[in-house]
Order: structure tokens, then sequence, then C-alpha cells
């Protein structure tokens, strides 16, 4: 039984085939398919728990408020994480996970290897090492599961601006798709816009900054909803009008966590 303690065995939890493919095997299924998009304040924290129980964190968000967060969604005997991804080495993104490796029993983490010279992300590199979790490094095009994917980066990405060597996902659960971008600006986005990233729900890119969210990405994209992960009042000024009317005049509805709370979507 694994650690989750639940009516399911996970077995081989993870390995490689060619052509850069994570496979999960398992045997029966549990419930439905939860994709929640955290309210921590300014930064991205995203869950998904599949229907065959997979439990998949994207980014910790700014803050330990992320581990709160876990603590409501997870039963007090589960603790532990199937993957951790870590779009790109930022606080606002990479802060909350290190209080999840210490608390939590996380099976692998995938990232890009980019380093950033900042205190918080030796931290985050001692954490790796202490903990012994598996390591591996997002090179796109890379399978997870049978529903997610990585679009970008190659392995070894060579970016001058961090938030450009963001890992971006597409998870696909049924009829229901997902697209995570991290943080890419419009440099990044023009080289996915020629790729299937079509849609139903977007997290729109870099809390909705005018960096990101250009017209060719949205339109091939073409989400029935957006999502922005923000703070109330933060000083950064995001999300910004002129990119909040760009949805709007597209036809597309924009929930915020600083509006909304936590964004919870869930399928059978």
């Amino acid at each position: 039984m694994s650690s989750k303690q639940r009516s399911w065995v996970l077995i081989g939890l993870w390995f490689l085939l060619g052509a850069n493919v994570f496979v999960w095997q398992y045997i029966v299924q549990s419930g439905g398919t939860t994709v929640i998009f955290f309210d921590v304040g300014q930064g991205d924290s995203i869950f998904i728990e599949t229907k065959e129980g997979h439990q998949i964190l994207i980014d910790g968000g700014p803050s330990r408020a992320v581990l709160g967060k876990l603590s409501k969604q997870l039963p007090f005997w589960d603790n532990s994480l199937d993957l951790v991804i870590l779009t790109h080495p930022e606080k606002d993104h990479l802060a909350g996970l290190i209080g999840v490796l210490e608390s939590y029993e996380v099976d692998m983490v995938l990232w890009t290897g980019v380093k950033n010279e900042t205190t918080l992300f030796e931290n985050w590199k001692k954490v790796l090492e202490a903990e012994g979790v598996k390591v591996i490094v997002a090179d796109a095009p890379q399978r997870i599961g049978s529903f997610g994917e990585v679009l970008y980066p190659a392995a070894n990405v060579k970016e001058r601006e961090l938030n450009d060597t963001s890992i971006v996902t597409k998870w696909t659960f049924g009829d229901t798709s997902f697209l995570l971008p991290g943080d890419i600006t419009r440099k990044i986005e023009q080289k996915l816009a020629s790729q299937d990233i079509a849609s139903s729900i977007l997290k729109v890119s870099h809390h909705g900054s005018k960096t990101s969210s250009s017209m060719e990405f949205l339109r091939a994209v073409n989400p029935s909803v957006a999502v922005i992960q923000v703070s109330e009042r933060n000083s950064y000024g995001h999300p910004d009008p002129y990119i909040l009317k760009r949805f709007h005049d597209l036809g597309i509805p924009v929930l915020q966590t600083s509006e909304e709370g936590d964004i919870v979507f869930t399928y059978d």
C-alpha cells in the first residue's frame, strides 16, 4: 500500500520510457478530478488531484500559506504528493515549496534546473538534497502520465529572463484541458502559438502583467475561462487594466483569486 493509505496501489510509481514519457501505473480508481487555483497572495500555486488519485502541486506561492491550503484538501493521514513542479525559481512560485518538501513526502520534483542567485534558492537546493527527492529536469516535449504534457522548455534552457524559463504544462481530463504557462512573456508565447495549445481554461501568465497575454497567444489558446492568481491591491498593479480589456474584447471571462479566493474546477 502506498503512503497515501488509500484503496488503490501505485505500482512502479514513475518510470521513464523513450521520448520523455512519464508513466504512472495504478489499480482501482478513486473519485473525480479536481483542479484548484489556490489563493496564496501574489503568487502561483495550483493543486491537481486526478480521478486515479494522483496528487500534483505546481508552484508553492510566496509564503508558507500553501501548507494551510493543502491541509484542507488532504486528509490528516495523507502526507504525500506524487509530483511537485517548480515552474521557475522566483520567490512567488518557489518560497512555499520549501515548506512543502519539509512537511510532505514528495515522490518526484520536476523543474528546469535553472539557478537563481538568492538565499531562497540555496535553501531550495539544500532541502531537495536533504529530503532525497527524485528530480527530473524538464525537457519538452514530455508526457506526464496520460493526462499531462510539458510543452516548454527543452533541457538546458537559456533565457535572460527567469520568467521565460517557466515550465509550461497542458493537462487534459476528458473534454476539459488546462494550460498553465507560469510567467512566460510574449516572446515565449509567440513560440508556443504554433503548437496545439487550445485549452478550456487558461492560467493567465505573470499574474495579468502587460508583458504577457498577447493577442496571438490568446487566440491560439481560445479558452472558455481565464484565471489570474494575484493579491488584492498588489504593488505591481496586476492585473494590468489593458490586459483585462483584451480578455473582455475577446469575450473570455476572467476569474481572479483576489476576488474569488480559491478557484476550484471539478470533473467526474
